[in-house]
């Protein structure tokens, strides 16, 4: 009897101990219901230049913007959360981390077995990319005893690979510059610095709104399957991807997308400033004058920073969205107080801009040297302000000085391309493209001295 009374206890106490334990997520179904029931959408994706990065201080990226687009149309916020790689971004996923990947992960069989792909199946592979001209290469033959640059990966893995197919003659150059990115291979070849490289078809299209002159339209790898993921217990999450991916990639919201970052041209054309000899550098002079002395700065310092950002067009929208004179993304434009529909205005954009640099200002009073803090303010009126405190942390990191812009902190706002630097840990900002950055701070320093060899302070010769 007392052995039975001591069975029935054990039983009850694991009953109780049963009840007790937490449920583990995996006994929980988590899909579209339960997503809309938390009110947000959680994404997983990558830095880099197409998926994700911060531009200005506002998140962008083609995958962010289709992301935003499909949450909208659950009536969900969106958070995005980001990976180092594809392995470490699918492994988030199945942690239960994030509800869906927002980039084009290769579809093979052996994923097929955790994940579901779903939204646009895109075609992907790789390119060789060349300057344009009568002598392009059509045919993978003809790259024997050419010259191709390339990191290395699966880029330098694919030309080894090609090579062996068409029985060696390929001369490689595998390009172990940890300060040289693939991106920067590419506008080498724009810039007749190397005769070709190899790219995503997807990079290179993006790439080629930079520099119109190059030409990839010769594949130099199979086609891959790719598309977006989430788990195998979210058919409804996926199925509802589906949806709108057949729905939308014909609406307005979706070719905006497209065209910004794979057809609408990246470059401003210059001409010629106004007319030097008349002591005036723009139309806007006075306005310059007027407003630069809220921040102390010379009147051709601001005139010129307006310069590299317009050509001194007010009615000009650049690809990301900044607007009028100064370039002020809509979100900025509206903090500094322009009134809604005066973007274009050029007195507004000016007093704005002047109170968005004093602002910037403030935000890197930790530069001791106040003309050397001007360089700073002008990488962040670029970039944004933490890609800015990123390359002053790597500049820290690597023993730079990183209250000194030229040649200490602008060497890693370069390397903020480089998934090697955006990913340490010091950084907090991710992948940015530097190089803008690096020739903006120096070419409005250059046409500043132009100017002031030119044009006196009070506005004459």
């Amino acid at each position: 009897m007392k052995k039975l009374l001591y069975l029935f206890l054990l039983l009850l106490i694991a009953v109780i101990a049963c009840k007790n334990k937490p449920v583990s997520q995996e006994s929980v179904a988590y899909d579209l219901p339960q997503i809309k029931d938390s009110g947000e959408l959680v994404v997983l994706t990558l830095y880099s230049s197409i998926s994700y990065f911060n531009y200005r201080g506002q998140e962008m990226g083609f995958q962010y913007e289709l992301s935003e687009q499909f949450a909208k149309s659950l009536g969900l916020k969106l958070r995005v959360e980001v990976a180092n790689s594809v392995p470490e971004m699918i492994d988030m996923l199945l942690a239960g981390d994030g509800d869906l990947i927002a980039y084009h992960v290769p579809i093979t069989k052996e994923r097929k077995d955790s994940l579901l792909f779903c939204g646009e199946d895109v075609i992907t592979h790789q390119v060789l990319v060349q300057k344009s001209g009568r002598d392009i290469l059509k045919d993978v033959t003809e790259l024997i005893d050419k010259d191709v640059y390339v990191k290395p990966g699966k880029y330098y893995n694919r030309l080894v690979n090609l090579n062996d197919e068409l029985g060696g003659g390929i001369r490689i150059h595998r390009v172990e510059n940890d300060s040289i990115t693939s991106e920067d291979l590419i506008a080498q070849v724009a810039q007749g610095k190397i005769p070709y490289t190899v790219s995503d078809n997807d990079v290179a299209q993006l790439n080629k709104t930079y520099f119109p002159n190059l030409n990839i339209g010769l594949s130099v790898s199979y086609d891959q399957r790719a598309s977006w993921a989430v788990r195998r217990d979210c058919p409804e999450l996926a199925e509802a991807a589906n949806a709108w991916h057949k729905q939308n990639q014909t609406s307005p919201e979706y070719t905006a997308s497209m065209k910004r970052y794979f057809e609408v041209s990246k470059a401003i054309p210059y001409a010629a400033i106004l007319s030097l000899k008349d002591g005036k550098i723009s139309h806007y002079d006075n306005l310059f004058r007027k407003y630069s002395k809220e921040i102390g700065w010379d009147w051709r310092l601001l005139a010129a920073l307006a310069y590299t950002e317009s050509n001194f067009d007010t009615t000009v929208v650049s690809w990301a969205g900044a607007q009028g004179l100064m370039q002020l993304m809509p979100y900025t434009a509206k903090a500094m107080g322009v009134p809604p529909g005066k973007e274009l205005n050029p007195e507004e954009s000016i007093k704005a801009a002047v109170k968005y640099i004093g602002v910037t200002e403030k935000s890197l009073r930790m530069v001791p040297d106040k003309n050397e803090r001007i360089n700073f303010v002008l990488g962040a009126y670029n970039a944004g302000v933490g890609h800015i405190y990123d390359a002053m942390a790597l500049a820290e990191k690597y023993g730079k000085d990183k209250y000194v812009w030229f040649d200490n902190v602008e060497k890693y706002i370069l390397l903020k391309s480089n998934e090697e630097y955006f990913n340490d840990p010091v950084c907090k900002y991710g992948y940015f493209r530097g190089g803008e950055t690096y020739t903006f701070v120096r070419v409005i320093n250059q046409r500043f001295d132009n100017y002031k060899s030119k044009i006196s302070g009070n506005g004459t010769q």
